[in-house]
């Protein structure tokens, strides 16, 4: 993918296996992330079209996905799955979104040195052509979208006052960090899947506890 939603080639893969079910319910994958080396915990971020991803959203799709992963099984180890809102510090994982989130506080963090840094903190300022544009001190600068190795908003007065407009009905904070984990273990055949809520641990390909 050439956006931040799925970076290193596993989570890459990951992605491609769990994305139809993601789109065939009517979310959007913001990212996905196989994160911890002795225990795994697959991360994914995920909404519907109007931003919205209420807790009850997050336990039907973490069925969903586990079930795909339990057919799957890709990864080795045993693993927790969690699913959750994007939050409202979200991380921005395509380019359309440093667009939809202009005039917001954001920090960027690049692959390679800059200037002399790879961080940079700043209000963004839309994007041209490929290019991420954010104010920093120094003025407005730009940023190849293919450089950036990862990229959120800063939780500010003005972003939480953006998500109660975009909430008129009712707000409630968990519904904007509403996390639904569960622990998975890889089968004996070799391969693992996963599941949605926090569970007990399933054992890994050697068949012991990882």
């Amino acid at each position: 993918m050439a956006d931040l939603v799925a970076k290193a080639p596993i989570d890459q893969r990951l992605a491609r296996i769990v994305l139809p079910a993601v789109e065939g319910m009517g979310f959007r994958l913001v990212r996905l992330r196989l994160m911890g080396s002795r225990t795994k915990t697959v991360q994914i971020m995920a909404e519907r079209p109007d931003g919205r991803m209420e807790i009850d959203d997050c336990a039907d799709l973490s069925r969903a996905v586990s079930a795909v992963l339990d057919v799957e099984d890709p990864i080795a180890d045993e693993y927790t799955l969690e699913v959750s809102s994007p939050g409202i510090d979200r991380p921005l994982t395509r380019l359309e979104d440093f667009a939809r989130w202009e005039g917001y506080e954001a920090k960027l963090e690049t692959d390679e040195l800059i200037e002399g840094q790879r961080r940079f903190r700043g209000i963004l300022a839309g994007v041209e052509g490929t290019e991420v544009l954010i104010e920093i001190a120094e003025g407005v600068i730009g940023l190849e979208f293919d450089w950036l190795s990862d990229a959120k908003l800063i939780l500010t007065d003005d972003l939480v006052e953006e998500a109660l407009k975009a909430q008129p009905q009712r707000f409630d904070e968990t519904d904007f960090d509403a996390v639904e984990e569960e622990a998975h273990d890889g089968p004996a055949d070799g391969d693992d899947g996963g599941d949605e809520t926090a569970g007990a641990p399933r054992p890994g390909r050697n068949g012991k506890d990882a």
